[in-house]
């Protein structure tokens, strides 16, 4: 079954979703190919997220100023939905704009390094499997000196805010995929942008956890009156990819708490949980983070770093490339 909304394509650049909101899609929704957002109403305008990079976000906001030319003088508010740099490290390129996120993503916009991956996808071949993952996950994006930009305002549970006359509601879900998973949702055009809660037609990944809450957060999604679903990656989508997205988290919790049960080791059941329900989805090599935050919240003993489940990342990557 599709899980693509049927009134869009999911091609590179705007999509008009009507009365002034819109989509930025990157296909094809792997690492670092991210959406946004534009929200706009009486002159005003707000922003969902900016991109991996200068050069991307400075095109994106350009086509916003084309389409949106009285309400795009300036920006006048910024939401990152979390801390990932694909979500904001164009913060730069925004002018005035105030930046809005929960607390949680002004504290780990810092912890966020790309002089490891710059200095490891510069030389591959000095790292083995990792380089191969890493020159082919972010070797697209010039990382390289992008100022750092924080948010100037923050909340905690919920904040409403205006824009013309529209109603837009930021409500905290993390931690889940990371710490401040924040959804962006517009009641009166029955719009929501997800962030990374939602990756449709590619694995999501769990860096924080816990999954009770990433489950959770699907649960109060399919409970809105939303008709159109704009995720952190991938095609716009109904609420069967909000469904889709529950159903994974689901079914690899139950997997894996089976395997922990049994005394099977960390690496062995990532390899042992099969994927095929869900073999069209694109970057399953991120099983092994998923993997190593549930062992984690089972009270695994053993030491399962983020350094362990990258390698193991790089590791099934390879394998999966090389068929």
């Amino acid at each position: 079954m599709s899980l693509r909304h049927p009134a869009y394509t999911f091609e590179k650049g705007l999509h008009d979703i009507g009365n002034g909101i819109y989509a930025w899609l990157q296909p094809d929704g792997g690492w670092g190919w991210s959406n946004a957002g534009l929200i706009c109403d009486s002159g005003q305008s707000l922003v969902v997220d900016t991109l991996m990079d200068i050069p991307l976000t400075e095109a994106m906001l350009a086509k916003f100023r084309d389409v949106e030319s009285q309400s795009m003088k300036a920006i006048d508010m910024v939401v990152n939905t979390h801390h990932n740099g694909d979500h904001c490290n164009g913060n730069c390129c925004c002018g005035d704009a105030q930046i809005i996120a929960h607390v949680l993503t002004k504290e780990d916009i810092p912890k966020e390094d790309s002089s490891v991956i710059m200095a490891i996808i510069n030389a591959p071949e000095d790292y083995g499997d990792l380089g191969v993952f890493l020159k082919h996950s972010f070797g697209a994006f010039e990382l390289q000196s992008i100022p750092e930009r924080l948010p100037d305002r923050t909340f905690e549970t919920e904040l409403m805010l205006k824009v013309g006359n529209k109603d837009v509601l930021l409500k905290h879900v993390g931690p889940a995929h990371s710490n401040g998973d924040t959804l962006v949702y517009v009641p009166q055009d029955k719009v929501i942008y997800t962030g990374d809660i939602l990756f449709i037609e590619g694995h999501p990944i769990m860096w924080a956890g816990p999954v009770s809450n990433w489950i959770d957060a699907c649960d109060y999604m399919l409970g809105l009156d939303v008709d159109v679903i704009v995720p952190g990656h991938g095609p716009i989508t109904t609420k069967a990819g909000v469904q889709a997205i529950r159903d994974y988290f689901v079914y690899i919790s139950q997997e894996a708490k089976s395997r922990f049960d049994a005394g099977m080791s960390y690496e062995d059941a990532v390899q042992d949980i099969a994927l095929d329900d869900y073999s069209a989805w694109g970057d399953a090599e991120r099983i092994a983070v998923n993997c190593a935050t549930l062992y984690k919240g089972f009270g695994s003993t053993e030491e399962i770093g983020m350094g362990t489940a990258y390698a193991l990342m790089a590791k099934l990557f390879v394998n999966n490339t090389r068929g």
